[in-house]
């Protein structure tokens, strides 16, 4: 199997197509790149700018160049002797504009009786054999505007197509419309009453059945291509957690791509390991991500941090917050389950939904894969029966018809119910804690990142080493990030906002100063709006604004996105335009950037550093070898400067030696001496040994050797700005001759001043001259 030493990822759109890749893997290959990562490429909806609302598996989307751009792209890498990773999406098609999916069309206009019924996963009972299709306004006389216009009904610009004899002269647009397979209802019903298993709570995604095996085969008829034309050498598969059996579709994928390198977006809580079984190399590196943000966090603020904001314990507000998506946006989903339950369990259907309801809100990660993960299932049967006594009975009735081995043994199977159940567990998770309590518990945001538990505050040196030991161990080919385009905020960002930790009196003044002079009306969502400006500071007022709507909606407090609050959202808009107009407001929060400025970049490097020559296999977000201190999508998908990258890069290669400084130059240095040792010298990277330094300021170091390559990083630099420096701290060095990748410096093994080894950076990377 090829397998990459790192990998960039680029987000390919109709504004950064595939010629423009391809044309950018030169200086890809000159960063140090080993393999080409790209987002989803596969044809989707006009204007997509993320690719994950697929509408034809079958085509490489022409607005993103097509498939003689990717054949470009391809031999591109090919010649500089990099791969290529694709981002694929199986769980489910976009179906915004059915005209442009010819799948769904012909759902539409077939029925049950389409062939492609068996494609997408809906329950025809429970809406006398019609799809329901959320798209009506709201007043009584919205069925008005449809029209019968060349063969198809209309409603303003939505297009749908009629069943064949369904129309003719003198009906009128309401009379056909009663003919259809599908029922065009209110977009306020999509919660409560949809038919058809959505992506989350997206009306606009809907679910593919890629366990049959047509759906499976013809769905991915284009990445089959991929392989067997040599233009692809591995995939990211996209939400498995969504797919009926994640562990079948990956070993049909292995056998489709001849057992190529594949990597699941899959979300581990703490102490979750990837199930065993699956056909694929690990995960995205959200788990990585987590480790790394909270070896930087100093724990000593903790304790003042939680004391700032007014709000319950995390895991007691996680379990109100997915309460609510069980009972809100994805209530059609719990109503689908509980149709499932069987009559003879002797639960009334309103009995059923409201347990399984709580199981789904009980459960601890986002799914099980039965019979691997059943003690999952059997905590949140505990749970929920200890939470609410008065469904006790309903749990324990309904904990056997959701997981059929706790009585048949290892040769039962699984009901539908039990597999749909493990399909809704995720979307609960992921709306009710990502996309909502990462919006509410608001102590300290860096720490809000998808894949992480923000009740987790820090991670001691001596941990996140045995971490590392494991991944060498046991996860070497598994995927490490820092940013990605589902990240709640950049690297840069979260760098800087973790500095807060070790100044936990100076931000209680800040923000308490910061409330007094812009006010908000919400003492729990005012530090995650300062707090992310800090972090992205300097940013345009457009993109402030922009983020704060829709962070303030997310949490879906004060303000929702279904109903906005105009009083608490023009309060919010004003402290916005406060940092930029008020000359208090801007000096609080520009003297504060400038107070933690310098131990964010500090923080940036290591984290950066690290994370390029830990176990695993690095990626590297478009952009980020310069600061970047993007916010939530679509913040992170702006447009990239590559020509200031280039000429950097190129000055760099020319002796260049950048100070720590807001041009971002010297994390591309670090970005690019740590990807080209990776790709050149993977012989140095071949395992993983602590290694500690003695002295005052020991616990500011953290260092380890991979088998030649030596990194040491700073961590809590304000902390050790505030005691001194490393005065008289020493590390260790094997006896040898050692240089120094980012420098040049060289450095003779014995006891080294740390002070001499971060002479010019926070942050070292040193080979021994006579490594293998």
């Amino acid at each position: 199997m090829k397998t990459p030493k790192s990998t960039y990822r680029l987000q390919i759109r109709n504004e950064f197509d595939l010629r423009e890749a391809a044309a950018l893997v030169p200086y890809l290959h000159d960063l140090g790149v080993d393999w080409v990562y790209l987002s989803p490429i596969l044809t989707a909806e006009k204007g997509s700018g993320h690719g994950y609302d697929v509408t034809d598996p079958a085509t490489v989307d022409p607005a993103r160049g097509g498939r003689e751009a990717l054949s470009e792209l391809s031999a591109a890498a090919r010649a500089a002797g990099m791969g290529v990773l694709v981002d694929i999406v199986p769980n489910h098609m976009g179906i915004e504009t059915p005209a442009d999916n010819p799948w769904w069309w012909e759902l539409l206009r077939g029925g049950r009786d389409s062939r492609m019924a068996e494609a997408f996963d809906v329950d025809w009972d429970a809406a006398g054999g019609r799809i329901r299709i959320p798209v009506l306004g709201d007043g009584p006389d919205k069925e008005s505007a449809l029209e019968v216009v060349d063969g198809e009904l209309r409603y303003y610009d939505h297009r749908f197509p009629l069943a064949e004899g369904s129309f003719g002269p003198g009906d009128t647009a309401a009379e056909v419309h009663g003919r259809q397979h599908y029922e065009l209802v209110n977009w306020r019903r999509a919660d409560s009453e949809l038919n058809y298993r959505r992506f989350f709570g997206v009306n606009t995604l809907a679910g593919l059945r890629v366990e049959v095996p047509w759906v499976f085969e013809e769905s991915h008829s284009q990445v089959r291509s991929w392989f067997e034309d040599a233009l692809v050498d591995g995939l990211r598969i996209d939400h498995p957690d969504g797919l009926a059996d994640p562990v079948g579709y990956l070993a049909d994928l292995r056998r489709l791509t001849g057992g190529a390198y594949v990597l699941v977006e899959k979300i581990l809580e703490p102490g979750e390991e990837l199930p065993e079984g699956w056909a694929c190399e690990g995960t995205t590196g959200y788990d990585a991500l987590a480790e790394i943000d909270r070896l930087f966090t100093d724990p000593a603020g903790e304790h003042e941090l939680t004391s700032l904001v007014p709000v319950e314990p995390f895991h007691e507000m996680i379990h109100g917050t997915k309460r609510g998506i069980t009972d809100g946006i994805l209530r059609s989903e719990v109503l689908r389950l509980a149709r499932l339950v069987p009559g003879d369990a002797g639960l009334d259907p309103a009995e059923a939904a409201d347990a399984l309801a709580e199981l789904l809100t009980c459960f601890p990660v986002y799914r099980s894969y039965l019979p691997d993960g059943a003690g999952y299932l059997a905590d949140a049967v505990r749970d929920a029966s200890v939470r609410r006594p008065d469904l006790a009975a309903a749990v324990k009735t309904l904990h056997p018809l959701l997981d059929p081995f706790l009585e048949g043994g290892p040769d039962a199977a699984l009901s539908e119910l039990s597999r749909r159940f493990q399909q809704t567990s995720g979307m609960v998770m992921a709306k009710g804690v990502e996309d909502t309590a990462f919006y509410r518990y608001n102590r300290l945001v860096s720490l809000n990142e998808v894949g992480a538990d923000p009740s987790i505050f820090a991670l001691n040196p001596l941990e996140m080493h045995r971490r590392l030991l494991g991944r060498s161990t046991g996860n070497p080919l598994s995927m490490t990030t820092l940013s990605t385009h589902d990240t709640k905020r950049s690297e840069d960002t979260r760098a800087r906002i973790t500095v807060l930790s070790e100044l936990p009196g100076e931000w209680a003044s800040a923000l308490a100063a910061l409330n007094e002079a812009a006010p908000i009306g919400d003492a729990s969502f005012a530090p995650l709006l300062w707090q992310s400006l800090i972090g992205a500071w300097p940013l345009s007022r457009e993109r402030a604004h922009a983020y704060a709507e829709k962070a303030a909606r997310e949490a879906d407090a004060s303000t929702h996105w279904t109903a906005p609050d105009e009083e608490f959202e023009s309060a919010m808009h004003a402290a916005v335009d406060a940092a930029f107009d008020d000359a208090r407001v801007s000096e609080l929060l520009t003297s504060f950037v400038e107070r933690i400025q310098h131990a964010g970049w500090s923080n940036s490097l290591a984290m950066k550093l690290l994370q390029l020559t830990m176990p695993g296999v690095p990626d590297v977000y478009q952009g980020t070898e310069f600061w970047d201190t993007s916010l939530v999508d679509p913040d992170n998908r702006r447009e990239v400067d590559y020509g200031a990258r280039k000429q950097a890069l190129t000055d760099l290669d020319f002796g260049a030696q950048p100070a720590v400084g807001a041009d971002g130059r010297a994390k591309l240095l670090v970005v690019s001496r740590a990807l080209r040792l990776r790709r050149d010298r993977p012989e140095l990277f071949a395992g993983y040994e602590a290694v500690h330094a003695s002295g005052p300021a020991a616990d500011h170091l953290f260092a380890f050797d991979r088998g030649g390559a030596l990194t040491f990083v700073t961590r809590l630099p304000a902390g050790l700005d505030k005691a001194g420096g490393w005065n008289s701290t020493t590390v260790e060095l094997p006896e040898g001759r050692y240089t120094s990748a980012l420098t040049g410096e060289t450095f003779d093994g014995g006891s080294l001043p740390v002070a001499d080894l971060f002479s010019a950076l926070p942050v070292a990377l040193l080979t021994k001259e006579d490594a293998a």
